[in-house]
């Protein structure tokens, strides 16, 4: 096997899993420590064997490939352990971005920490991240999504569990389905409340657009071009609970209050509820008092 990357090999430990972060668009995005890993890896694990191909064709690297898909995951790790367990390195990779985020690899890595071997994280390129660095958002926190539910109703129900969350909401979505979700979520999360639409990152037509929801879903509709390609949309935290509305919480807080300590109450309520935790310390006084 030829590691035509670097002139000398790569210093990689054997048997180690090395999850390996690819380009999402722009092949520059590989990183030197990335390209060394797949030259030196024994094998590597591959979301679409034609893919990845490519992308090692681009660098010249000639590494040998297995496929590693969603429906093959579990017999793959299998067979990718026996590898380890033979004193290889293996490369795991998905099309694009970081493995196991909403793409293949979290089974294999569960099944190789399991098995007692190494685990080796390469990081790099990752849609989530670009397009929060991209977005401005002023919460300290986030959560990561994935895609919503395909079906309006359950998208709706499923964003009405969300729209209290006092952090960012990170999602992907399918391009085909782009507007509808933007109408969903401008119907639940409210129209005036800001998100950014990430599309295309890193690639030719890159696009951000922050806007408040009912103008990005005008904007996404009256435009087909927003209707293609890879998606990511964030979500602004909710905003803080103003105190003269943390009663609408009291189903959750008046229980709490009833039977813990004032501090621990509050806190459980704010965790179940997302709600301002100052607020809902008022309002707790306030019951209390009642």
């Amino acid at each position: 096997m030829s590691n035509t990357v670097h002139e000398e090999p790569y210093p990689i430990d054997r048997p180690a899993l090395y999850v390996v972060a690819t380009p999402i668009g722009n092949l520059r995005d590989l990183t030197p420590r990335a390209q060394a890993i797949l030259a030196s890896a024994d094998l590597i694990a591959a979301e679409d064997t034609r893919v990845t191909g490519q992308l090692l064709k681009h660098f010249g690297i000639d590494t040998r490939m297995m496929s590693l898909r969603e429906h093959n995951e579990r017999e793959a790790a299998e067979k990718l352990i026996a590898r380890l367990a033979e004193g290889q390195a293996v490369a795991q990779v998905s099309d694009a971005g970081t493995p196991a985020v909403s793409d293949p690899g979290a089974r294999l890595v569960a099944a190789v920490h399991a098995a007692g071997y190494k685990v080796v994280p390469i990081p790099g390129a990752s849609a989530l991240l670009a397009a929060l660095a991209g977005a401005g958002m002023q919460s300290p926190r986030f959560q990561f999504h994935g895609f919503p539910e395909p079906k309006s109703g359950a998208r709706r129900k499923e964003f009405e569990t969300l729209k209290a969350l006092p952090h960012t909401i990170a999602f992907f979505e399918a391009p085909h389905r782009i507007a509808e979700s933007l109408v969903d979520m401008a119907e639940v999360f409210g129209p005036d409340r800001v998100a950014v639409v990430c599309r295309e990152l890193t690639k030719t037509f890159e696009t951000l657009r922050r806007a408040p929801l009912a103008e990005l879903a005008s904007w996404v509709a009256a435009d087909s071009n927003q209707q293609r390609g890879e998606l990511v949309v964030l979500v602004e935290a909710a905003p803080e609970q103003a105190a003269d509305d943390a009663a609408s919480f009291d189903s959750v807080l008046a229980p709490l209050v009833r039977e813990l300590p004032m501090k621990q109450a509050v806190k459980l309520a704010a965790e179940i509820t997302g709600g301002n935790r100052n607020a809902l310390y008022e309002r707790a006084l306030q019951l209390k008092g009642d």
